[in-house]
């Protein structure tokens, strides 16, 4: 067998697709692995570069590739894509793995980066959180339209359905029997033991901002809560891998879908791309900032609540999200600390224009 310089992996629950190419882009090996001979496979081969789409379980295998000497490279699904044979009309294992090969070896690809096993530890907290909010969610409405069923309407609101709920279901005018109120009496009991589990998975996240000195940086900024610093600081994890704060704030998806040719700069609505969750977490803490600027008077605070003014609620909030992005940008990268009547110098700001900054984003 030729030396293999390069491996594109379609990673799946048993049977793993390998491609493998030469240092003359000819194909080597192509053959699909069982996940038990998956890692003796590859300890068996000279260390080379292994790409691998960003999906479940890439990054464990990511670290065990690692350990036996291997450069790992994870790649966008959608980056990966476009070099498909067949294009989206045809899609099959080996396939994506030639396209994931080919991806890899592209001079300006974009990779994520690998994350380690105490990343991954704190994002098990916010996945878990996010599930028992979800399903509590989904449970109070349901309680609540049971109730109205019988005439009983509460406030909107989870503090006043917890306010009301057993007044109403204590209601003896309402035509609900004892089955029916044993019923939605369970449910009630389910609720708080949801808020049980959120209240722990909080505190496990307070330990972890409490512990971590980067975090511990980023709560300086207003708006911004140990949730989000938490999400932020395992999401990201080396800051650096950004070139600059548009770049990081272009992957939250807080920037503005282009349609630009001709030299006319077409702007539409935010991408929304990169993760939901993190960006989420990011618009409350703009939506936090935004309510209590006119309370403060450093130079951040006099800038939203003049742009407010000028654009409106919402633009705002996108505004102060994108910002909110870029300061975490220079915190976790710079291990610079967050001040808000900070002003920018010539010799602070980055050469790069404005538009090798929309090149950069749009590469």
């Amino acid at each position: 067998m030729d030396e293999i310089t390069r491996i594109g992996v379609d990673l799946a629950k048993n049977i793993i697709q390998v491609h493998g190419v030469d240092s003359m882009e000819r194909v080597v090996v192509r053959k699909a692995i069982s996940r038990q001979k998956f890692p003796e496979w590859f300890a068996n081969l000279e260390p080379c570069l292994v790409a691998m789409e960003a999906c479940s379980a890439a990054h464990y295998w990511g670290r065990k590739l690692h350990a036996l000497g291997h450069k790992v490279r994870l790649i966008a699904p959608q980056l990966a894509a476009p070099y498909r044979k067949g294009g989206k009309h045809v899609k099959n294992d080996r396939l994506d793995a030639e396209a994931i090969c080919e991806a890899a070896g592209r001079p300006h690809m974009r990779f994520v980066a690998v994350k380690t096993a105490d990343q991954q530890n704190v994002l098990v907290l916010h996945r878990m959180r996010d599930g028992f909010v979800e399903e509590r969610t989904a449970l109070v409405n349901r309680l609540r339209g049971e109730l109205v069923e019988f005439g009983a309407f509460l406030p909107q609101g989870i503090d006043a359905f917890r306010a009301h709920f057993v007044e109403a279901l204590e209601d003896g005018a309402t035509e609900l029997n004892g089955v029916a109120r044993t019923a939605l009496a369970r449910g009630w009991e389910h609720v708080q033991a949801l808020d049980r589990q959120i209240a722990w998975c909080d505190a496990q996240v307070a330990t972890h901002v409490k512990h971590d000195s980067n975090a511990q940086r980023v709560m300086a900024v207003i708006g911004i809560g140990p949730l989000t610093v938490s999400a932020t600081v395992a999401t990201v994890g080396d800051a650096r891998l950004f070139k600059n704060g548009r770049q990081f704030a272009a992957w939250l998806g807080t920037v503005p879908k282009q349609a630009s040719s001709g030299g006319k700069t077409r702007l539409g609505r935010i991408t929304k791309q990169g993760n939901t969750y993190l960006r989420t977490l990011l618009f409350q803490g703009a939506r936090s900032a935004v309510t209590s600027a006119h309370r403060r008077t450093d130079r951040l605070s006099r800038w939203i609540v003049q742009l407010q003014a000028r654009v409106g609620w919402y633009r705002t909030l996108v505004a102060v999200a994108n910002k909110h992005a870029r300061i975490l940008w220079a915190i976790l990268a710079k291990g610079e600390r967050f001040d808000p009547s900070y002003v920018s110098t010539p010799s602070t700001l980055r050469p790069a224009t404005v538009g090798q900054q929309h090149e950069q984003v749009n590469s």
